[in-house]
């Protein structure tokens, strides 16, 4: 995610990590909702059993993903509060 990179680039500076720490939350509870909206879509109109299968473990594994960038965001904001 390019704001993690972001805010890799700049922990040094202590400039500007909150914010984009703040904006990658943001960003994954978005994603959250999306999760959510996806994965009753796929239940109302998916009829094929293996299909919905598939498209969950997908949906869910990109979930993951965002969670672990909220992780990164989470650890970046507690540095920066810790050594401020």
């Amino acid at each position: 995610m390019d704001l993690i990179a972001q805010a890799l680039a700049v922990l040094e500076r202590r400039d500007g990590v909150l914010e984009i720490a703040a904006r990658v939350k943001q960003l994954e509870h978005e994603a959250d909702r999306v999760h959510q909206d996806a994965i009753v879509e796929l239940f109302d109109q998916e009829t094929d059993p293996i299909a919905v299968i598939k498209w969950k473990e997908i949906f869910d594994f990109l979930e993951e993903a965002t969670d672990r960038c909220e992780d990164v965001a989470n650890l970046l904001e507690g540095v920066i509060v810790k050594h401020a």
